[in-house]
């Protein structure tokens, strides 16, 4: 499970008022803010201060312990301590990943704090400085033959436990590098990817763009885009093209190093394709992925352009601005929803579904674990941290109080509950490839839009719903796959050398002018969107997640639309697995298999069959 969702496939919302810094429109409730006291109480705490020493002190112990002794434990059957080992390892990896889940928490709540952005550098020097003795570990382990450790783990128990843990190292084993070169790409992680994407987080949270006389951040501008002001979204439009062509350069050289520093690392560790860390990252398979991208590519005419087109039609107009692409539908109801209605809306969801689903989500609102207003240099878009097993996740959001809000809003939840299920497996083997981390938040979001679809009468209402859902599907899995494309498209180019920000426009125009079809008008400055994507900078090829986790949970519906029994106790049990299975092994159970071609067409023709609904609604 990745450390950030960080999910922004596309604009989240945010309040205009708070984003000025005044107070939230009462409409909207008491937003909670998070507290993050469960982790440390304070950033001069004693109780921090003393954990970065104790993890620094033990990681260097760890290595003087039992560095060079793996192999020889191995070979000593029963009476070998590797399971001690590894146990030992968790542990300091649990550490040192609670004090990196504060830091990191702190600085998203205001990036523009200069306090906050020194601690949470500090401790990234540290915490590198001090998992630089740990790099020994598992390197050493993938030293040992197949045979010697397959022996180990049958008479060792306490290595055992691990075994899936061990399994999945298994897999880095052809790409690691000796272990001095793998120490100093470690060591200079944080002035080289880590630097460049800390550049990029605090240079757009400190974008402001003028919208009729006021200054605004990216959340209430990209918000705007939505509105159902013609006018108000051009202007959004306009502004947010105006500066992000004004920051252009900056973008542009963080791109081109972030790409060319990738294509350093794959080529030294031997990666054929420029997106195939990423597969093995996530423990899915080039060809699983190429599918997937595929029969997406294929349902573009289908799903998209013919949803668009019927927009347009809806909309009065030939041709679409792509300002007028997330517009609300003329019947669409405008009314806030209120803090405490989101909050019930996705309870009585996930309560219809499995009462212990929300029972745990209940326990982000009860013990305020999620950071719901907008404030001033706060992160934006939204998250769900994991953290440590021996504490719980937290939740960012930005609340505006707009139908995508409650969306969101079920959608972390879901990572929330998924996280704290697969806590039981411990700091190692509770972390889930992000393929299978969208499951839960996507489920969670279908929950609650059938939940809702059921209770709507009103014809109007209905309609509006339903496009909204397809609009949503069509952002997770049409968007994520045309990002992914272009991605590919960046990282292929520039290994050719430095690309000039004119033609990175150029490769977003064409793949944005593919996927969302001849209905969609891109106007100049559109060319520059791609720049706020924070995606492409934190996590390249990670877009591809979205449209797994969508298509693989369409299918996953189905299968419980049409379970007589037992499919609640099945979804529990693949949410509490964690990291321990592969997605084979994960989705057998409901009989769904990933690798099938079919199974992709499938999850599209779930989308399909909702815009069937709204043509027969016309």
């Amino acid at each position: 499970m990745p450390m950030r969702d960080r999910r922004m496939p596309e604009p989240l919302l945010a309040p205009r008022a708070a984003a000025r810094g005044k107070k939230p429109s009462p409409e909207l409730g008491d937003l909670p803010e998070w507290n993050l006291a469960d982790l440390y109480p304070s950033m001069d705490s004693p109780e921090l201060k003393r954990d970065m020493e104790r993890a620094g002190s033990e990681a260097v112990a760890f290595e003087q312990r039992w560095k060079g002794t793996l192999a020889a434990e191995a070979a000593r059957g029963s009476a070998g301590r590797l399971g001690e080992a590894v146990k030992v390892y968790e542990e300091i990896q649990e550490l040192m990943g609670r004090i990196v889940s504060y830091a990191s928490l702190i600085y998203a709540g205001d990036t523009s704090d200069p306090k906050r952005a020194k601690l949470y550098g500090d401790i990234q020097e540290k915490m590198t400085d001090a998992s630089a003795h740990l790099i020994f570990f598992e390197l050493e382990l993938n030293k040992i033959d197949d045979g010697g450790l397959d022996a180990a783990l049958k008479a060792d128990k306490a290595l055992a436990h691990y075994k899936p843990w061990v399994t999945d190292l298994r897999k880095d084993k052809p790409y690691q590098l000796e272990d001095r070169i793998e120490q100093l790409f470690h060591e200079k992680s944080i002035t080289a990817r880590g630097a460049w994407n800390r550049l990029f987080d605090e240079t757009m949270t400190a974008l402001r763009f003028s919208v009729d006389g006021e200054e605004l951040s990216l959340e209430p501008t990209l918000n705007l885009l939505q509105d159902a002001d013609a006018g108000k979204r051009r202007k959004a439009a306009e502004a947010l093209a105006s500066v992000f062509k004004e920051n252009l350069r900056t973008f542009t050289l963080i791109t081109n190093t972030l790409a060319k520093d990738k294509e350093i690392s794959d080529r030294w560790r031997g990666f054929e394709d420029i997106a195939d860390s990423r597969h093995l990252a996530n423990r899915v398979e080039r060809e699983v992925v190429d599918a997937l991208a595929s029969a997406v590519r294929d349902a573009y005419p289908r799903i998209s352009h013919r949803y668009y087109a019927m927009k347009a039609k809806w909309l009065g107009m030939k041709k679409m601005n792509h300002w007028d692409r997330n517009a609300p539908l003329p019947q669409t109801p405008q009314a806030t929803i209120g803090w405490d209605e989101a909050r019930n809306t996705v309870l009585s969801a996930y309560g219809a579904f499995a009462p212990e689903m929300a029972d745990i989500a209940r326990t982000f609102f009860d013990r305020r674990w999620i950071d719901a207003p907008v404030r001033p240099g706060k992160a934006p878009g939204a998250f769900a941290h994991p953290t440590v097993p021996s504490a719980h996740p937290y939740v960012l959001l930005n609340y505006m109080g707009k139908p995508r809000d409650v969306m969101t809003l079920a959608h972390e939840l879901g990572h929330g509950v998924h996280q704290v299920l697969a806590a039981r497996q411990g700091a190692l083997m509770a972390s889930t490839p992000l393929t299978l981390a969208e499951t839960a938040s996507v489920f969670g979001e279908m929950l609650t839009f059938r939940s809702l679809l059921e209770r709507t009468r009103d014809k109007a209402e209905r309609k509006a719903m339903l496009a909204q859902k397809v609009e949503d599907m069509i952002n997770t899995v049409v968007r994520q796959i045309a990002f992914y494309e272009f991605e590919r498209k960046v990282h292929a180019e520039r290994r050719n050398g430095e690309l000039t920000a004119d033609r990175i426009g150029e490769f977003w125009l064409e793949v944005q002018a593919e996927s969302l079809g001849p209905a969609i008008r891109l106007r100049e400055g559109y060319e520059t969107f791609w720049s706020y994507v924070p995606h492409f900078i934190h996590s390249p090829f990670y877009v591809y997640a979205y449209a797994f986790g969508d298509c693989l949970v369409n299918s996953l519906y189905a299968v419980y639309q049409n379970a007589e029994k037992g499919f609640q106790e099945k979804y529990f049990e693949m949410l509490k697995a964690g990291g321990t299975k592969h997605h084979k092994e994960l989705l057998a159970p409901f009989g769904l298999d990933a690798s099938d071609p079919a199974f992709w067409r499938k999850g599209l023709a779930v989308i399909e069959g909702l815009i069937d609904e709204l043509e027969g609604m016309e």
